[in-house]
């Protein structure tokens, strides 16, 4: 099949929204977005049946879903995270690591190389994100203190010649070695990240000279305003808020972060600058209960419930198990966001950050085709990676087609 044809949609683009458009993929690309109906001869026809049609979502940080974390270290389990999260609208993804022993780390790095070339039929894989282990002890969440420690120059240039699918690293900023670490990145077109540190606000001011430009699921494992020796200080949250140019990520799975405070980055950061993530964990998509945090061979037991995964003792959250159809859901219901600004976070926001807004995150002519339908509650109907359909519901499958 080389047309493929969605009409009868409403189609958000960046400049406008068009009711009863039309989108024609060719190739792979979109060919043309118009209010009229595009006559072609050769193209497979999709009635959106009044559906919104809006670019694919792009989860920038997910560990994991449908019973599989990244780090299993199969490619069963990347193939498997890809088709699971297509499901919920996820055109694109950013597998996502967890501190380790420095060998897993190198064998994840491996198979991501095996499985980008095999994953046909799910989200498409955009490049790796290192999460750890160069974090601060105190902010560590459920990360394993056993690999937490300072950057060491040898040993993240062994990472990063193994493979140049790493396009994302978080670590914490004040740790010796961390603004070298994170000269060093962007030297290499890596996006360093602010992550489970307790900097305050000067450090993360010469951090983002240095290329830390951007905030990992923010307000989690960071530092706010501390006392020190009876002062106080400002910390990374609020540094991100004060520079203008610092880009956030948040879970907005509605537990992370409450009503309350995703509206609070919504008025202070905006659409343009806030990305949404999943974080999810292997529990994604799947029934509550326990579960694993981490790869199966040495990650930690955890407890899914109301929504979200904890330490099996309830004292801390230990995981997202959101899925992306969630975020925006929860955007417009709990942030009162307009949807196009809810499906701008998780699309053109993470590309533009990623520095992929040249070919993802809109629907404009040229660009690749990741297309996502879904109704007014955000319930997903297709998913379209590359102009391939990965996705369809049981309703669209019996009643879409022409």
């Amino acid at each position: 099949m080389k047309h493929l044809k969605i009409y009868n949609g409403t189609i958000l683009t960046p400049q406008r929204t068009i009711k009863d458009g039309c989108l024609l993929i060719a190739d792979g690309r979109i060919a043309e977005v118009s209010d009229k109906n595009i006559e072609v001869n050769d193209a497979l026809e999709i009635d959106a049946q009044g559906k919104y049609i809006a670019p694919g979502f792009i989860d920038m940080h997910v560990h994991g879903g449908g019973g599989h974390d990244f780090m299993d270290n199969t490619e069963e389990a990347f193939l498997h995270i890809a088709r699971t999260h297509a499901a919920y609208g996820t055109t694109s993804m950013m597998p996502t690591t967890l501190s380790c022993e420095q060998q897993d780390l190198l064998d994840t790095l491996d198979v991501y190389e095996k499985a980008h070339k095999a994953n046909t039929h799910g989200a498409q894989f955009i490049g790796l994100h290192i999460e750890g282990p160069y974090f601060s002890m105190k902010q560590r969440g459920a990360q394993d203190p056993r690999y937490i420690r300072d950057p060491k120059r040898e040993e993240y240039q062994e990472i990063l010649a193994r493979s140049s699918s790493v396009k994302r690293w978080s670590a914490a900023p004040e740790l010796k070695g961390a603004l070298e670490f994170g000269e060093y990145l962007t030297k290499q077109n890596i996006l360093p990240a602010l992550a489970h540190t307790d900097a305050i606000y000067e450090e993360v001011l010469l951090a983002y000279e240095k290329g830390f430009t951007h905030a990992t699921h923010f307000y989690s494992c960071m530092s706010g305003v501390s006392r020190r020796n009876a002062y106080r200080y400002a910390g990374v949250i609020e540094a991100a808020y004060l520079i203008d140019g610092m880009t956030v990520e948040i879970i907005a799975d509605g537990v992370h972060l409450p009503a309350p405070l995703l509206k609070l980055v919504y008025k202070i950061k905006g659409p343009g600058h806030t990305a949404l993530i999943t974080d999810a964990m292997r529990a994604a998509a799947m029934p509550e209960g326990r579960s694993i945090l981490g790869g199966l061979k040495n990650g930690m037991e955890v407890l899914v419930e109301d929504g979200v995964a904890k330490l099996t003792d309830r004292s801390a959250f230990a995981g997202s198990v959101a899925t992306a159809d969630r975020l925006v859901r929860n955007m417009i219901e709990m942030a009162d966001v307009p949807l196009r600004d809810a499906v701008t976070m998780i699309s053109e926001t993470p590309a533009t950050i990623l520095r992929i807004q040249d070919r993802k995150g809109s629907l404009v002519k040229g660009k690749d085709a990741d297309v996502v339908l879904f109704d007014d509650n955000i319930n997903i109907d297709t998913t379209i990676v590359n102009g391939n359909i990965v996705y369809m519901s049981n309703e669209s499958l019996h009643s879409t087609f022409i």
